[in-house]
């Protein structure tokens, strides 16, 4: 790359960033609500990436065929217990539930992606200076309400989404690999929309005394 060409980036970069000062000045809130989206975004690309890795590792694994079904919460349509964490054991492909193996793919994926969402949202989007420790206590708590509540919500469309592009269709393990993405979009999501205004309040910044 030549000087000239160096020189009209450098300027173009700028501008960009000009850009971005300015409309921050004016839409804090806004800019703000940008950041966090870019960065969760981010983050659940990580989830995507690591969410079928984790799976294929573990369900080489005796965790396959061990069951995971714990606080049953009422029953099913046809009559059968409904849980919160409904892991029952076998393949996916297989018509089974994925077992303990599946249950703890999906968690490390989201623990790791959640613990680095803490630091990135913290110190990039809100910028905050208040307690760390506190601020990851009250995330820790929110982080286990989701999860449980998460873990209800996917008890009604996990087993149809992979029924579905597994068998119904006959996608086998192409289906098995888009029904994955699926369920890791829809934790994301809903990670998304309840972690940003428990953010306005965790990460909050205190003015500096002089």
């Amino acid at each position: 790359m030549g000087k000239e060409s160096k020189s009209k980036l450098s300027k173009f970069g700028q501008r960009i960033k000009n850009i971005w000062t300015s409309f921050k000045e004016k839409h804090p809130s806004i800019a703000q609500f940008l950041v966090f989206f870019m960065l969760s975004n981010g983050v659940t690309v990580l989830q995507l990436v690591l969410m079928p890795v984790f799976k294929e590792i573990l369900q080489q694994t005796n965790l396959i065929s061990t069951s995971f079904r714990i606080w049953q919460v009422g029953k099913n349509f046809d009559g059968s217990p409904y849980y919160i964490f409904d892991y029952a054991p076998g393949l996916l492909a297989a018509g089974g539930g994925g077992g303990l193996a599946y249950f703890l793919s999906v968690q490390i994926t989201i623990g790791i992606a959640q613990v680095i969402n803490f630091f990135a949202q913290r110190n990039i989007t809100f910028k905050s200076n208040t307690n760390p420790w506190i601020a990851a206590m009250w995330y820790f708590i929110a982080y286990l309400v989701i999860t449980i509540a998460a873990a209800a919500l996917q008890g009604l469309y996990k087993a149809p989404i992979y029924e579905l592009l597994i068998t119904t269709w006959g996608w086998n393990a192409t289906g098995e690999v888009i029904a994955d993405v699926i369920t890791m979009i829809i934790n994301s999501a809903i990670s998304f929309w309840v972690f940003f205004p428990i953010f306005k309040v965790i990460f909050k910044q205190r003015k500096e005394t002089v």
